[in-house]
């Protein structure tokens, strides 16, 4: 079993859904784990790692705030001395076709998505530096890579991730910190829980293993790359969708 037993991570968006199974997956591991999203959003994830004994706090953050992710970053430095894991998963979707899509639905989506990685990434640099280790995962999605009509800011924020983490995995990896992403296909999440059995039948033959991804599944990847045993990888792209994209 992978063993993150003292390591410092930071989950953003780890309120629901795939933050909050990567948030869980982590802590049981052994790392102290900062559930980070809006207010105290993320109340429940953390609750559920202490049910399990193990170690975890809320973490009050705003991902589009330069100053919120800056008062964070140095909360947890100042209460742990070091931060070893930081996973990208916040994350929101506005989409619409290109014609009608609005600048402000542009902006949204590529501040949450992509900018909001950029500010993460600074504020937990330094310290990865001076212990000249670390783990940074992004959350792309298979939309990233293929596109797909009517998500062109959705899908410009994660192909950005993956250019972005490539670019940091080669300027990076001379201190000993990897930086890598997972690309999730189509994931059971509360949103797709809520469509049809049959249109989730009709997703499911589209992908060659058969079914729809877990959270499950793609926390077991991040939690894979954030380890040790990911020690010799770094700017690749995991993709975590049943074989829906080769």
């Amino acid at each position: 079993m992978l063993d993150l037993t003292g390591k410092v991570a930071v989950v953003t968006g780890a309120s629901r859904g795939i933050g909050r199974n990567v948030a869980t997956l982590l802590a049981s591991r052994g790392a102290h784990v900062v559930a980070a999203a809006r207010g105290e959003n993320a109340a429940a994830t953390v609750a559920e790692i202490h049910a399990a004994g193990r170690r975890g706090e809320v973490g009050t953050l705003e991902v589009t705030d330069a100053a919120s992710i800056g008062a964070l970053m140095s909360g947890v430095l100042e209460r742990h001395g070091r931060i070893d894991i930081l996973v990208n998963n916040a994350g929101i979707a506005r989409d619409q076709l290109m014609l009608r899509m609005k600048r402000e639905d542009w902006d949204q989506v590529m501040a949450t998505n992509l900018t909001s990685a950029f500010a993460c990434v600074q504020a937990v640099l330094k310290p990865m530096l001076k212990q000249r280790a670390g783990r940074i995962v992004s959350i792309s999605s298979v939309v990233g890579q293929t596109g797909n009509a009517g998500q062109a800011n959705y899908a410009a924020s994660k192909a950005g991730l993956i250019g972005f983490s490539k670019a940091l995995a080669r300027e990076l990896a001379s201190r000993n910190i990897t930086v890598n992403v997972v690309a999730p296909g189509l994931i059971e999440t509360d949103m797709t829980k809520a469509i049809t059995d049959k249109a989730q039948g009709e997703w499911a033959a589209q992908i060659p293993l058969g079914r729809l991804g877990t959270t499950a599944d793609v926390a077991a990847a991040v939690c894979f790359l954030a380890s040790d045993e990911a020690s010799y990888i770094t700017g690749q792209v995991l993709a975590v969708n049943g074989g829906m994209y080769m």
